[in-house]
């Protein structure tokens, strides 16, 4: 829970740079600049306009809406993050045991961990995508409310506004008043009230396709803990005492293993991540002159097609700098601290506090 709360503005960040109405603010803001697209440029131009882009972004939060827009979602996030961890590590401890007792003989094997971990991504998915969808929708509000007040405002992209002494107040007083939801609680009435119960699992398709990363982050790590555990075999194998260094590269060996494996399967599989917040902030279009207007994305698919044909492989990563900065060190936090003091999550059941 302090790790979610830490990162909270980091998330909030992420979760706008993957919305639709951001992405538009983005290109709006190099057309006005006359920058060239990221395709375009070099690869360390390319690096250095995405950083400058995304903390501007960060910074305008602040500047327009006050320092409190920096946490929003955070009611539902916290009330999230421990069952979904819960959730996830029960799932995946028990289903491992069982799989490979029922199937396996009682050996563990690559394919063993990547049912349970796929089982644990499923379950935990269904139970809180609610959760989700409203911190979603929470962390987006305030681009809704400009969308119904006036025109696309270049601050929200690129920092940019009129700065006079009251400006940014009026603009956060205005964006304040017109406001689509109060708290998570009002949140969830409207949704189901527009929307049904099924509104409250918009994404749910695309967070199933999420159980690829789970599935590629517990196989990684289990991969590398095992390759500490032969090197800890072959010290015993070889009459060595135990040293110090040894204790530090078990610490430090645990750590960087649940670090690196959550890097390598969020960076793999980052695109559902952006899927599943456009079917979650459920944007519409005009339908015609009537005035009518439907959903902007209608599936899994055609989100997928629609995100690459308008803003192309860019846009399937946008976010991911602040999205990597805030799970890599959580997960090595909370995977070391899991397994460090006693066994690894297959050979016991016990839940992890925190």
């Amino acid at each position: 829970m302090t790790a979610a709360f830490v990162t909270s503005p980091l998330d909030v960040l992420k979760t706008r740079l993957q919305s639709d109405y951001y992405q538009a603010q983005l290109q709006a803001s190099r057309a006005a600049r006359r920058t060239p697209p990221p395709s375009a440029l070099s690869v360390p131009r390319t690096i250095v306009l995405h950083l400058r882009e995304t903390f501007q972004i960060l910074f305008s939060i602040h500047r327009v809406e006050g320092w409190r827009a920096l946490f929003k979602g955070l009611g539902p996030n916290l009330t999230g993050v421990v069952p979904a961890r819960a959730i996830n590590f029960y799932t995946y401890g028990n289903g491992k045991r069982v799989i490979s007792n029922t199937f396996n003989h009682g050996h563990e094997a690559v394919w063993v961990h990547l049912c349970a971990a796929a089982t644990a991504g499923i379950v935990t998915g269904t139970a809180t995508n609610p959760i989700w969808l409203v911190k979603t929708r929470l962390q987006l509000d305030k681009n809704q409310a400009e969308r119904r007040t006036s025109g696309p405002p270049g601050a929200a992209a690129g920092g940019r506004t009129a700065t006079t002494a009251g400006g940014g107040a009026a603009a956060a007083g205005t964006v304040q008043q017109h406001r689509q939801y109060k708290n998570s609680v009002d949140c969830v009435r409207q949704v189901v009230r527009h929307e049904g119960i099924r509104g409250l699992y918009r994404g749910l398709s695309a967070s199933y396709l999420g159980v690829t990363e789970s599935s590629l982050q517990w196989v990684l790590y289990e991969q590398m803990k095992l390759a500490l555990s032969r090197r800890e075999q072959r010290r015993l194998l070889s009459g060595r005492t135990r040293t110090q260094w040894d204790h530090v590269l078990d610490w430090v060996g645990k750590l960087g293993a649940a670090g690196s494996a959550k890097l390598v399967a969020a960076a793999v599989t980052y695109p559902h991540e952006v899927v599943r917040t456009r079917l979650r902030q459920a944007p519409t279009i005009s339908a015609g002159n009537d005035g009518r207007r439907v959903a902007k994305y209608h599936g899994l698919l055609q989100c997928f097609r629609l995100v690459w044909r308008e803003e192309g492989v860019a846009g399937l990563y946008g976010g991911l700098t602040p999205h990597l900065l805030r799970v890599v060190p959580s997960a090595a936090i909370m995977f070391g601290m899991y397994v460090l003091p006693g066994p690894s999550p297959g050979e016991s059941c016990r839940v992890p506090r925190g």
